[in-house]
């Protein structure tokens, strides 16, 4: 594989974490797209994160987790001085339901000129004002040839109006090469659709490439030609936080690899179960917690056995 690098734009964030049955609550930095920049990161993928937060006490934990996990940050000035937090209430299964005390307001955005693959998505394309910045930049980025690629990972508590919510992912997936969700989040953007006929949907708006996640019944890829699945493995799930930003990581990181789109029907079927396996892993653990590359690499290498 080559070394295209993605540029991750998007948001940072504290976690709260909040376990059924538990009194006390947990902070861990995070953020979907800080998810997906440390997910690239692991797998040895040159990766920039552009993000923006405050000088405050979440602020400081977030710089000190990027700190310390080595990913290249650019942050953006921002007309605000608050740090976005969440309020994560997992259930006895680990599935977890969000809060959030949002803001988005990244004043300037420079992308480095060796991007190869750009990625967005999540709370950075849904709060204004920066969500309008946001979407400039992949049209203006997918016009000078980069690749564009955006997951969904739709957040209802941020924006309750469904038509409206559902518009601003028309417009993504309208600047968009490659899109990805995961069955919840089509199913509450098109409620009475199943999930294929939703993601037929947004492929109609532009993208070549729809990805969706299922959980446990693995992944699904359309194009306008083909439709491929990948099953997911069977784990003992610890939590599902980061799963999906897990599972980016290792598309980018095949797209990039790659140097274009994945379309044939083979192709999508490897990189898919190899994402499959990625989000795997990381719900063997506690939080967001994505696979190295030499992790991966062995349950590839067992999944083919």
């Amino acid at each position: 594989m080559n070394a295209g690098r993605v540029t991750v734009v998007g948001e940072v964030l504290v976690d709260l974490l909040w376990r059924a049955g538990e009194r006390e609550l947990k902070a861990v930095p995070g953020g979907s797209p800080a998810n997906v920049a440390v997910g690239l990161h692991r797998l040895d993928r040159p990766v920039t994160l552009i993000t923006a937060w405050g000088d405050d006490v979440p602020g400081a934990l977030v710089r000190e987790h990027l700190d310390g996990i080595g990913v290249e940050v650019r942050r953006a000035p921002a007309g605000s001085e608050r740090t976005m937090v969440a309020l994560a209430y997992l259930d006895a299964h680990g599935g977890a339901r969000y809060d959030f005390l949002a803001d988005w307001d990244p004043r300037r955005i420079e992308v480095p000129a060796d991007t190869a693959v750009l990625h967005t998505g999540s709370l950075a394309v849904v709060i204004e004002p920066g969500a309008s910045r946001v979407l400039e930049l992949c049209r203006e980025q997918r016009a000078a040839g980069t690749t564009v690629v955006a997951d969904l990972n739709v957040r209802p508590a941020v924006q309750p109006d469904r038509d409206a919510y559902r518009a601003a992912c028309g417009r993504l997936a309208a600047a968009a090469d490659v899109l990805k969700a995961s069955d919840e989040d089509l199913g509450w953007l098109y409620p009475g659709l199943s999930a294929r006929d939703a993601a037929r949907e947004l492929l109609a708006l532009g993208p070549e490439l729809v990805v969706v996640t299922l959980g446990p019944e693995g992944a699904l890829a359309l194009t306008a030609d083909d439709e491929v699945h990948a099953q997911a493995p069977s784990i003992s799930v610890v939590d599902t936080i980061g799963a999906g930003d897990t599972f980016q990581a290792a598309l980018l990181d095949a797209i990039a690899g790659h140097g274009a789109v994945p379309r044939q029907p083979a192709l999508l079927a490897e990189v898919l179960t190899r994402c499959a396996l990625a989000a795997a892993i990381n719900c063997t653990r506690t939080g967001a917690n994505p696979p190295t590359t030499a992790e991966l690499a062995a349950a590839v290498g067992d999944n083919g056995r």
